[in-house]
């Protein structure tokens, strides 16, 4: 969302408190990322973008009706 602010590293809404101690700070300089790592780091860009969906709709009501409306007409009219 490109909209929405930067968040300082740690946010008092910061569930770990550690928003960026798991990344190394140059890619590659480390040993390549596990597949538990990537998950996890997926898993929170997914929460996070869950959150700032959830919070646009929550400040623009009228958006984001217009958008879920707009949504059911393109489900309703898609042909499997």
């Amino acid at each position: 969302m490109p909209d929405l602010p930067d968040l300082p590293e740690n946010t008092p809404g910061d569930a770990e408190g550690t928003r960026g101690a798991a990344e190394p700070a140059i890619r590659g300089a480390a040993a390549p990322e596990t597949d538990a790592e990537r998950r996890r780091r997926r898993a929170r860009f997914l929460r996070d973008l869950a959150e700032a969906r959830a919070l646009r709709a929550r400040v623009q009501p009228r958006r984001a009706k217009a958008a879920r409306l707009r949504h059911e007409m393109r489900m309703r009219t898609f042909r499997w």
